[in-house]
């Protein structure tokens, strides 16, 4: 069992590749979208 079976993403085929890029695209789409809506609320951009 790998390392990446053992978190939140407890079902067979986790530490697929492509599993894992897909949620770490995900993810870090999701924070730059925040950063975006907090610049242009912050900032009239």
């Amino acid at each position: 069992m790998s390392d990446l079976n053992r978190g939140i993403m407890k079902f067979k085929g986790a530490d697929k590749p492509i599993i894992v890029a897909t949620s770490a695209l995900i993810i870090f789409s999701s924070i730059i979208v925040l950063i975006v809506w907090a610049l242009t609320s912050a900032y009239a951009v």
